[in-house]
């Protein structure tokens, strides 16, 4: 569910105009809404209440403070993948024991930050990692409380670009040396094991792969326990869907119960990562037509937002659905929705049935608030959206527009180049 819906022909954010705050904050512009985002978060976190957990939402899909301290407020915590997402989490006002850091390049600058801030743990992917996080945490006086993401190479039938659970993805350690890295990892003075690590992909619209991926780990986990390695956190990772065409995802409470089946005779603590499924429906772009033509061969709508500014369906050939912000006109067309971006896969919908806009129109891309701004881009020079919040009849800037100065910012020119235009140095 989401708020986004039209009163007498008018798309509204709750009890807000979306025209209305096109006009005021100018467009390209991503609007989210706060009841959404509270009431994904609460469904999903109360699906699993039976059973210990945490919450931590994945910070890679959205990543603005104010989202992040809604989550905050919730109880929740961050899934992390980098150093800049502990800095945004902390700032956001997420407590350090509540974050938990994956990802299969952590710097030595990245690890030392985590060391000192005191996250819950570490989703260990490399023997080689491994080694440099004990001597990091040698170094700083400190130990490290680890687990191991595991590739349980499973197949999660989605998008090869999202797919991280097979053998020939980059992530994880596979199954069969596993046990021989928690072995090593107990014989490192400054590691602490207290988890093991699962996460196979996103945009997930089934439970079969779930449920077949926790069967791996859990039967793992028994194995470590044998071998006298005390697990205490189970972390299942995130990746379940949402519904952006005819997807058919299941609910919170259905996932919870596909999980709590496997692990409630367990004596663990899952951690959860939800992203997509909390933000994704609870954000829109909205973009103004700038132009419509017709070649022999097409139907265009030119808007003024592009791939630099949400580039799933350039990247991924995604599906958004695209909404009429006032939807007076009935007439329909076949026509390809394209941005600005001097690129031919500048578009967000190919071939598409859309209401014939004028020139002037606002247009809604539905199901933008997981993976919109986060990967926008600054590409044609483009200054990157505005950014705004609604609760009820309330709204709130919570990124302003970039400025033509801020593109530029931190650049400068040499002074062997700062001659007079026209002149050029001698060799």
């Amino acid at each position: 569910m989401h708020h986004f819906q039209y009163k007498e022909h008018e798309l509204f954010c709750e009890d807000v105009s979306v025209a209305g705050l096109a006009e005021e904050w100018g467009t390209p512009l991503y609007i989210y809404s706060y009841a959404t985002l509270a009431h994904h978060f609460r469904a999903f976190d109360a699906a699993f209440r039976e059973y210990p957990h945490l919450t931590c939402f994945s910070v890679k899909a959205n990543s603005n403070q104010a989202i992040l301290r809604i989550f905050a407020n919730e109880g929740g915590g961050a899934d992390v993948v980098s150093g800049g997402e502990i800095y945004r989490s902390l700032k956001a006002g997420m407590n350090p024991d509540r974050i938990v850091y994956s990802g299969v390049g952590k710097t030595h600058d990245e690890l030392d930050f985590a060391l000192e801030v005191g996250i819950l743990m570490f989703n260990i992917e490399s023997t080689q990692e491994l080694n440099v996080l004990n001597e990091r945490a040698r170094l700083l006086g400190t130990r490290a409380p680890v687990s191991f993401r595991i590739n349980p190479d499973i197949d999660p039938k989605t998008h090869p670009y999202i797919s991280t659970g097979l053998k020939k993805n980059k992530f994880g350690i596979e199954s069969s040396a596993s046990i021989q890295e928690y072995r090593y990892a107990k014989t490192l003075e400054y590691i602490d094991i207290i988890g093991i690590s699962c996460h196979i992909g996103s945009q997930i619209t089934e439970t079969g792969p779930f449920v077949e991926a926790l069967r791996r780990i859990k039967s793992f986990v028994h194995e470590l326990r044998r071998e006298g390695i005390r697990i205490k956190y189970l972390d299942i990772g995130g990746g379940l869907g949402i519904t952006y065409d005819k997807e058919t995802p299941p609910p919170p409470d259905e996932y919870a119960k596909a999980v709590l089946k496997e692990v409630q005779d367990e004596d663990l603590t899952l951690i959860l990562e939800p992203g997509r499924v909390i933000v994704g429906n609870a954000g829109i772009l909205v973009t103004k037509v700038l132009y419509t033509k017709s070649t022999s061969e097409k139907n265009f709508i030119i808007v003024d937002a592009g791939m630099n500014d949400l580039i799933r369906p350039s990247l991924y050939n995604a599906y958004q659905e695209i909404l009429s912000v006032t939807s007076f006109s009935q007439e329909k067309y076949v026509a390809d929705m394209v941005g600005p971006i001097c690129e031919s896969g500048d578009f967000f919908a190919r071939d598409r049935l859309l209401t014939r806009p004028r020139e002037g129109d606002y247009l809604a891309i539905m199901s933008a608030g997981a993976y919109g701004f986060v990967m926008a881009s600054n590409y044609n020079s483009r200054p990157r959206p505005a950014e705004v919040l609604v609760d009820g009849s309330e709204t709130h800037l919570i990124r302003q527009r970039e400025s033509y100065e801020e593109l530029i910012q931190g650049e400068n020119i040499p002074p062997f180049l700062l001659s007079e235009p026209g002149t050029s140095r001698s060799s």
